[in-house]
């Protein structure tokens, strides 16, 4: 017995010996399995991880160029509404064609434009933008350019002089501290204002920072009157140029020409009143020379219309056949049935009319055409408006050239997109001429780096909505 107990613990030690190592592979054979396993599962979901994200990126790419597309069908739509809607230098009525959250396919697209009225709002305006509702860069004076808002003479001066040719001028600046030089040539875009001496984002942009026209939640009221107070891109334009030929292109009578005027007034008033009108006007202004060569010292529109005493309607019928030069086109005029108060006030300052006489008049010129739609047929109506005593009415007929129009042939279609389920944001801005007849885009300049510029009503209507 004592033997026999003597030799158990042995024979255990051994059959333990022989069983714990195949427990042990099995264990790491088990361990192994799971870490594949694992690693297997970790793969799998980093590739399904990936995957994910490759389809988000194929579905904004491909929501991407829904809109961009839409952006293409709305610039073919703006040139046909300008060749149906926009003649004789007419500025379209945004109610007589679709502006807003117009659907191509599963895209939709917005003109995103300027209220005429200037009234403040918190949601964008849409339609098309007049450049003859704005100064011109390359024709304005730096009188009129410094009474802009926003703007200071010394970038006034600064504008003109990087578009003379006179590199000596009294504005004169060395430009090489930029590693450039000055222009000495005329503006090509108003973007090339950044390149203009004292140029800022605060001067250009304003409070405006997308340049829609409206101070969006996530811009900064900096003067804190809960008002937009935009920078200088929104009030000058380097492309208004009126046509002096009918659409035939034959020029338009020149009322400077004593035969052509006559002429004129005698196939669209009787004899008598054609005559009548011819005798106040020579009687008026004078006449150079003698025989069928005679001119008159007509020196702008406006001061024919005052000392024919024509009335409004009698010289609507011959406004849009009558230029006072030779030249095949006028560049710079404004358009009073569309500019802004703010830009008529500069213009009239700019002639010598003092501050307080042309805010007034602006803002009375502004209402006036609110409330008579239907009677801004010609330049004549800042008369009915002002009335023929005004400093403003006088400065502006006795100038040393036209200044004004009620005509415009340059357009803004600043178009934004959206593609299916109102992801895909683009926004393009075209410029469109029609001086030459057909309607053709001569700048195109993409904005979507702004940011959103539709206002918070169109996000949670047609982003919000679309994403749920």
């Amino acid at each position: 017995m004592k033997l026999r107990n003597s030799t158990w613990p042995s024979n255990a030690r051994r059959e333990n010996a022989l069983v714990s190592p195949k427990r042990s592979e099995g264990a790491s054979v088990l361990i192994l399995v799971l870490w594949i396993s694992i690693g297997l599962v970790s793969i799998a979901l980093y590739f399904a991880h990936s995957m994910t994200f490759e389809l988000r990126a194929s579905d904004n790419r491909a929501t991407g160029f829904a809109a961009e597309q839409a952006i293409e069908g709305a610039a073919r739509y703006v040139g046909y509404v300008l060749s149906n809607l926009a003649t004789n230098g007419a500025v379209p009525n945004p109610a007589q064609f679709a502006c807003e959250a117009v659907p191509v396919g599963d895209a939709y697209f917005w003109i995103i434009g300027r209220d005429p009225s200037g009234t403040p709002s918190a949601e964008p305006y849409f339609g098309l933008v007049d450049e003859a509702s704005k100064l011109n860069l390359n024709r304005a004076g730096t009188n009129a350019l410094s009474y802009l808002p926003n703007m200071t003479p010394d970038f006034a001066g600064a504008i003109v002089d990087w578009r003379s040719t006179n590199s000596t001028g009294a504005y004169a600046l060395n430009y090489a501290q930029f590693g450039y030089a000055e222009k000495n040539s005329p503006f090509e875009t108003v973007d090339e204002l950044r390149l203009v001496y004292g140029a800022t984002i605060d001067l250009l942009a304003g409070e405006d920072i997308n340049r829609n026209g409206v101070l969006d939640t996530n811009e900064k009221d900096l003067n804190g009157n809960s008002t937009l107070d935009p920078g200088l891109f929104e009030y000058v334009t380097v492309y208004s140029r009126q046509p002096n030929t009918h659409s035939d292109g034959t020029m338009l009578t020149n009322v400077t020409q004593y035969a052509e005027l006559r002429a004129l007034l005698q196939s669209n008033f009787s004899t008598s009143r054609a005559n009548q009108i011819m005798s106040l006007v020579t009687n008026r202004l004078g006449i150079v020379g003698s025989g069928a060569g005679r001119t008159i010292n007509i020196k702008s529109l406006l001061q024919l219309y005052l000392a024919s005493r024509m009335t409004s309607a009698e010289f609507a019928q011959i406004a849009y056949g009558i230029t006072d030069t030779t030249n095949l086109y006028t560049y710079g005029l404004l358009n009073i049935n569309t500019a802004s108060a703010p830009v008529m006030t500069a213009l009239f300052m700019g002639l010598g009319v003092d501050q307080s006489t042309a805010q007034g008049a602006a803002q009375t010129l502004v209402t006036y055409r609110q409330q008579n739609p239907n009677n801004l047929n010609a330049i004549s109506w800042i008369v009915d408006a002002l009335g023929n005593t005004s400093p403003v009415v006088q400065t502006l007929a006795n100038a040393n050239r036209d200044y004004i129009t009620t005509e415009s042939f340059q357009f803004t279609a600043d178009i934004a997109a959206v593609g299916p389920f109102g992801r895909g944001y683009r926004r393009v801005k075209f410029i469109f001429d029609i001086s030459e007849g057909t309607p053709k885009i001569i700048y195109r300049q993409d904005l979507s780096r702004l940011g959103w510029a539709l206002g918070e009503k169109a996000r949670a209507t047609w982003v919000a909505k679309e994403t749920q």
